[in-house]
């Protein structure tokens, strides 16, 4: 049993499903299909399209629910099977305790399981879920978590801590790091200028030393809804493959061969002089087998802090 876990590369993906379009479980599960990964979706809510759209249909899965698929797999003796854990967009605090109990349950069984946590609450100062997810995330969630990839607004709400500048960034980084994780990323700061986002990264190594660094990313001229999911899971794979500087790299590249391709699509779509609407921004992920594969953009270097 051991040896079979060992060398099992399988993601059990807890996020959001969308009928049309890539975002959730859509926008993660092919590009860990084709790094090499067998992944199991479990879908916290099933809507028609995202939320960007004018109308939305579909359905919330309750906590019961997600127990009663969980049981499924654990009567049939197949939660043994994970070597990795991710999880994204969970509107309900319930859910989102129950899938704090499922991760302790597969490191039970898989001390080497690594869980990958998109703190999904908000972006830009504001939530866009229930606020009575906070708690859970801070007290259940990241005591649990190996690397969480959280925006600015929500590694500010996690540690209570504003981030003005790179020092603040780090100091609220250490507050994570103490909780449990061993990688910290804030994948999006203001912290940039106008024409690059800035990631700030944090990781700790095993002989407890870190390595800190922060990149620029180049801004693309459009909103895009499903780049978060597609950045943690280009991330869990490519952290098992390089090491942390270069995963962020690889991540980086292939976020903006996927960007670029998008928006020129987009464009072409919407025709000139017209800007692209929801439905023409839909990520080209197909499009892109090759670069996720092989990502060959450059992306700027990595300046460590």
């Amino acid at each position: 049993m051991t040896t079979e876990i060992n060398n099992c590369r399988r993601v059990l993906s807890i996020q959001s499903h969308v009928v049309r379009g890539y975002v959730g479980n859509k926008s993660a599960t092919f590009p860990l299909q084709v790094l090499g990964y067998e992944v199991d979706a479990i879908n916290s809510v099933q809507f028609s399209n995202h939320t960007q759209y004018p109308h939305i249909g579909g359905q919330i899965l309750k906590c019961g629910e997600l127990k009663e698929l969980v049981n499924g797999l654990r009567n049939n003796g197949l939660l043994c099977k994970y070597s990795h854990l991710l999880t994204g967009y969970i509107g309900d605090p319930s859910f989102l305790q129950e899938t704090a109990a499922v991760v302790k349950e597969l490191k039970a069984l898989n001390p080497h399981l690594v869980y990958v946590c998109d703190p999904v609450m908000g972006d830009h100062g504001r939530f866009y879920t229930s606020e009575t997810l906070l708690p859970v995330y801070r007290d259940e969630v990241l005591p649990v978590a190996d690397i969480v990839v959280p925006n600015q607004f929500e590694i500010e709400c996690l540690t209570g801590k504003k981030i003005a500048s790179v020092c603040d960034a780090v100091n609220a980084m250490k507050v994570v790091h103490d909780k449990g994780p061993h990688t910290v990323i804030i994948t999006s700061t203001e912290l940039g200028d106008t024409d690059n986002l800035l990631m700030i990264a944090s990781h700790r190594k095993g002989d407890g030393s870190f390595v800190r660094f922060q990149q620029k990313i180049p801004v693309q001229d459009a909103v895009f809804v499903g780049t978060g999911d597609l950045f943690a899971s280009l991330l869990l794979a490519w952290s098992e493959k390089a090491d942390i500087k270069e995963a962020c790299s690889k991540v980086i590249s292939t976020m903006q061969h996927v960007l670029t391709r998008t928006l020129k699509a987009a464009k072409e779509l919407a025709g000139e002089g017209n800007k692209p609407n929801c439905m023409q921004l839909e990520l080209q992920l197909i499009q892109s087998i090759r670069d996720i594969e092989t990502p060959t953009t450059p992306v700027p270097s990595a300046e460590d802090i």
